[in-house]
């Protein structure tokens, strides 16, 4: 999978949701262009990764947050939510993370043109 936050080329913002909807500590689930992908606010700073496990292609977002790394629920993956990189097995395949940024009191998550 590809790591997003580091492309400044090719990626379109997506205006989500106010951020004043997510405070710190909470997650938002959303779809973007039929991507189910899920935002973290971690401590005032946001985060974006697919809500999909490598391993086993099942829901991510629900796992629990040990730092800035998210733990899979169903078999013990660890991913870092600020990059996508897989940080414990099972899974050995990165998961996207997306930049996010807020402009005008509004989140808003940069996806890939393609």
């Amino acid at each position: 999978m590809f790591n997003y936050t580091q492309q400044t080329e090719n990626i379109e913002f997506v205006e989500i949701a106010p951020a004043s909807e997510l405070p710190s500590g909470e997650r938002l689930f959303v779809e973007i262009e039929g991507k189910s992908i899920v935002i973290f606010n971690i401590a005032g700073q946001l985060f974006a990764i697919g809500d999909i496990c490598t391993h086993d292609d099942g829901p991510l977002g629900d796992g629990d947050l040990e730092g800035y790394n998210i733990v899979c629920p169903r078999h013990g993956a660890e991913f870092d939510v600020r990059t996508g990189k897989v940080m414990q097995m099972p899974a050995v395949v990165d998961i996207p993370a997306y930049p996010v940024k807020v402009v005008d009191g509004m989140i808003q998550v940069g996806m890939p043109r393609e």
